[in-house]
């Protein structure tokens, strides 16, 4: 039996590789290489969010739809982000988009970013905090007017403040 790589073995390796980044993602260098305003240690972050909020913030996990107390805020007032308090969503732009998380049709001005994400085997928009680069969920096209955008978010992720 020889040690020596295979083309065989090199392309099942190559294959797999390339299963798990489809699957699972893989952001290219610039994303990685983004700064944000607000920074802080993996250890500070984890402090500071808890479980659940740090793995999705942190690691664009995805909370349980319907889990979410935020789901039924139907309050004036504003969404933020839970990792650094950035203003995120007004109230206004909340509807019940019946996926089992808070949904908007339009973020602030200035309060978010996208990103392409390819995880999961699709092709998606992700959306983060613009402060502190926090992941929030997706944007998707399939939301009401005026604008069209289903802003699908982590309750988990943000806090709100009433009017």
């Amino acid at each position: 039996m020889s040690t020596t790589p295979d083309r065989r073995g090199f392309l099942s390796l190559a294959a797999l590789s390339t299963a798990a980044a489809a699957l699972f993602g893989c952001r290219n260098a610039a994303e990685a290489a983004e700064r944000f305003p607000v920074t802080m240690s993996d250890a500070e972050w984890r402090r500071k969010l808890g479980p659940a909020a740090y793995e999705v913030l942190r690691h664009e996990d995805t909370e349980r739809p319907f889990s979410s107390p935020l789901n039924d805020e139907h309050r004036a007032g504003t969404f933020a982000c839970k990792g650094c308090a950035q203003p995120l969503f007004a109230s206004k732009t909340k509807f019940d988009s019946g996926t089992g998380w808070p949904s908007f049709w339009a973020p602030l001005s200035n309060a978010v970013g996208t990103r392409s994400d390819r995880s999961m085997l699709m092709s998606r928009v992700e959306v983060h905090c613009d402060r502190c680069g926090g992941h929030l969920g997706h944007v998707f096209d399939d939301g009401p007017r005026p604008t069209g955008k289903r802003y699908c978010m982590n309750g988990v992720a943000m806090t709100f403040r009433a009017a």
